[in-house]
């Protein structure tokens, strides 16, 4: 597995790790896309410590290069000298550090390949970095258009309880009303019939409705003797003649005579 795949790996592990345990998916994405940025500048940083560790590396190839044309200087004076020995000697050495330059030169073909690797990695890393970005705004976005919709018809569903609460409110308060008005209404009704006595009535009223009483009882006393007077009269003389005076004023005249 590269290291590519290993960083990808690793972004789906934390971002699936902090969504079962975030609430709100634009704070894991926002967790995510910070992780991303880290990991992308890790790879950075790992691309300038391979181009360190290169030009460490050239610079002691370097000074081997350098020890080696001192060696191949020595085996010229040697030679002009007449001194082969110490030519061959020069040589030797020589040769004995070309070796190392071999195996610096294949270490920094590998540090290349590995910085060029990297590069490649980061700028495919910052693509997908910055479309992570876009599409997380994107979501985020989404979500809080969501979450205001879902808070709207929250708020309409708990307006709908509560009218309803209002409305059972309502028709008690109209019940209320109906039994206050029907109760004012046989109030009313007992007062004009007189089996209540009005508001604010003086408290004689009752003795002067007594006394009308009696007063009506007289009354009709006298209209129903007068009647029974008629009654009695000839069948020849005619129901027009005058009435008879009421009793009380017979008997008087009677008692006159």
């Amino acid at each position: 597995m590269g290291v590519f795949s290993r960083f990808t790996n690793y972004i789906k592990t934390v971002m699936s790790s902090f969504l079962d345990r975030a609430e709100d998916p634009g704070q894991a994405l926002d967790y995510s896309y910070e992780k991303q940025l880290e990991q992308l500048q890790n790879l950075r940083r790992s691309i300038v410590d391979v181009t360190m560790n290169e030009k460490r590396l050239e610079q002691q190839e370097a000074q081997i290069q350098a020890q080696m044309q001192k060696y191949d200087d020595q085996a010229r004076r040697a030679l002009e000298q007449n001194r082969e020995d110490l030519a061959r000697r020069a040589l030797e050495r020589k040769q004995g550090l070309q070796s190392q330059i071999d195996a610096f030169e294949q270490q920094i073909e590998q540090l290349k390949a590995q910085q060029q690797k990297f590069i490649d990695m980061q700028s495919r890393l910052q693509q997908r970095v910055e479309a992570f970005r876009s599409q997380k705004e994107m979501v985020k976005a989404q979500y809080g258009a969501a979450q205001a919709q879902v808070k709207i018809q929250e708020a309409a569903s708990g307006i709908s309880e509560e009218m309803t609460d209002v409305n059972l409110a309502v028709q008690r308060a109209q019940d209320r009303v109906l039994q206050m008005q029907a109760r004012a209404n046989a109030l009313d009704e007992l007062t004009s019939s007189g089996a209540l006595p009005e508001i604010g009535a003086p408290a004689g009223d009752d003795i002067d409705r007594q006394l009308a009483s009696l007063s009506n009882k007289s009354e009709v006393d006298n209209q129903l003797a007068a009647l029974k007077a008629q009654m009695q009269l000839p069948s020849g003389e005619s129901g027009s003649q005058a009435q008879l005076p009421p009793a009380s004023e017979t008997s008087g005249a009677h008692g006159n005579d």
